[in-house]
């Protein structure tokens, strides 16, 4: 029986944690903050009294404890940087930390930064004689996380650090930072202003607000911090809309309705299970500057399996346990009689040592080069695990025994779109497909079985070659190539290493 993969959606995924991920796969939170960035005149912005009253009232009527909002905030910092520094380009994170509430988040994101890979180190030069800040600093110990004095740091901090996490003052904040919170503020400046001095210049990230800068007017002297990054909290505030920096986050998913409602709040929507959401304009990019320092175990003749249908079902499984959105995802390319190719994703349901599986509409597009050509190549792309996986081989329908299988194991609302969509015809509207599905589901309200159309079901490749690609420093990636030959009348895969 050929075994069906499970489902996957976004809407059933739960992050995995760091503890069950490859050594590479810390970021893997990323992916769950992806999304379109949220325009700049939709956002509502707070003044500091608007800022202020809002904690007011979650703190009090609303019943949220400071230490939880302090954590979710954290949380959220944590996921911002993760979303755009990689730890293996950017593991050394220093968070200077002041003495509220500020400072606080920045403790709790310097705890899960280490969860998610990074090496953090904190500075508190003023500590809070309070047990909630006291906790979080012996959660820190606790991770044996440096506590860095003012003598301790670096004259230069970009020479031991990529990352500096600015926590020292919040909306509350108002007058001129006094030390030792003035010259901290000042090496942070000087690193922007010095920074062509340097082959590359830390990132520095403000939560909420940059220090030194005015709640509503901004940096008022033009001489402050400019962060790389902003992770407003709640709601951005009103200087936040002087932040030119090339990212900007809002995080802490804890605002409920009745204070939305209250303060007339545009907060744009976070995305699946995401704790921060981008809004701004996103950064401008040279596209040619786009490029990925692969850090990955190395991938050996002597430590693959001999046979590429098992090392094909080892990388699933890791795809499956790093949480992966939809690993049997799939590119599939074919080509009609006319030469020309053409390629769309597809879901794997299925593979054995006969070959691998997938349904579809044989009238479309994809089925019609099929028939004129029955031969295909699939790509496997695991982004956070650094790998792809290279399939070509010849095509054959699966049995109507085994379409028919499938077919009645998918939701009915899937049984119907099939039904309904002649793939690949051009049709005058969207309006045409939801009225037929309409029909039909009404139809079939009575709950009898759903006949499959002859013109749907699944497709079985045959691999002839496997090739399984990972991801190297300086672009030296391990390729290894499988390709079938005959000893003594049995199939033996021939391993080859074939050049980046």
């Amino acid at each position: 029986m050929l075994p069906l993969l499970p489902p996957l959606s976004i809407h059933n995924f739960m992050p995995t944690p760091h503890y069950l991920l490859l050594p590479t796969q810390y970021w893997i939170h990323r992916e769950i903050v992806r999304g379109m960035a949220t325009k700049m005149d939709s956002i509502s912005y707070l003044n500091q009294q608007e800022a202020t009253q809002i904690d007011e009232i979650l703190m009090g009527p609303l019943g949220f404890t400071v230490d939880q909002l302090m954590e979710l905030a954290g949380l959220s910092v944590a996921v911002a940087i993760a979303e755009v520094y990689r730890p293996s380009e950017y593991s050394r994170v220093l968070t200077i930390c002041g003495p509220g509430n500020n400072g606080g988040d920045g403790l709790v994101a310097a705890r899960h930064l280490y969860h998610f890979g990074y090496k953090p180190f904190i500075c508190y030069p003023k500590r809070t004689a309070k047990p909630l800040y006291s906790g979080l600093v012996t959660q820190l110990e606790s991770l044996s996380v440096p506590c860095l004095s003012l003598e301790d740091l670096p004259k230069d901090l970009s020479d031991s650090f990529d990352i500096l996490v600015d926590a020292m003052f919040g909306f509350s904040f108002h007058g001129s930072p006094r030390p030792p919170f003035d010259d901290l503020i000042q090496r942070l400046v000087a690193l922007k202003i010095n920074g062509d001095t340097h082959q590359k210049s830390p990132a520095i990230i403000s939560i909420d607000i940059p220090s030194g800068w005015h709640v509503e007017e901004g940096d008022l002297s033009g001489e402050g911090i400019k962060p790389d990054m902003l992770v407003s909290l709640t709601a951005p505030k009103l200087c936040a809309k002087r932040f030119s920096g090339p990212h900007h986050f809002l995080g802490g998913r804890f605002v409920p309705p009745s204070i939305r409602n209250k303060f007339n709040l545009q907060l744009p929507a976070y995305p699946g299970t995401a704790m921060c959401v981008r809004i701004g304009k996103p950064p401008k990019i040279d596209i040619s500057s786009l490029r990925e320092n692969y850090i990955s175990p190395a991938l050996l003749e002597e430590e693959v399996s001999v046979d590429p249908f098992d090392q094909f079902q080892k990388w699933f499984d890791d795809a499956m346990a790093a949480g992966l959105k939809e690993p049997n995802a799939m590119a599939l390319s074919t080509t009609g009689k006319d030469g020309k190719s053409s390629s769309r994703i597809v879901l794997l349901k299925g593979f054995d040592k006969d070959g691998f599986v997938w349904y579809t509409n044989y009238e479309g597009s994809k089925g019609q080069q099929l028939a004129q050509n029955p031969h295909a190549a699939l790509l496997f792309y695991w982004d956070d695990l650094n790998r792809q996986v290279r399939i070509e081989g010849p095509v054959q329908k699966v049995s109507d025994e085994e379409s028919e299988q499938y077919f009645h194991s998918r939701p009915r609302g899937s049984q119907i779109g099939a039904i309904v969509s002649q793939q690949s015809a051009v049709i005058p509207g969207r309006h045409v497909l939801l009225d037929e599905y309409k029909q039909l589901e009404a139809k079939y309200s009575d709950g009898n079985v759903i006949p499959k159309p002859k013109h749907w079901g699944g497709y079985r490749l045959k691999p002839e070659m496997f090739e399984f690609w990972q991801g190297q420093k300086s672009r030296l990636h391990d390729r290894l190539r499988y390709i079938p030959g005959t000893v003594d009348g049995k199939t033996v895969w021939r391993i080859e290493r074939l050049a980046p």
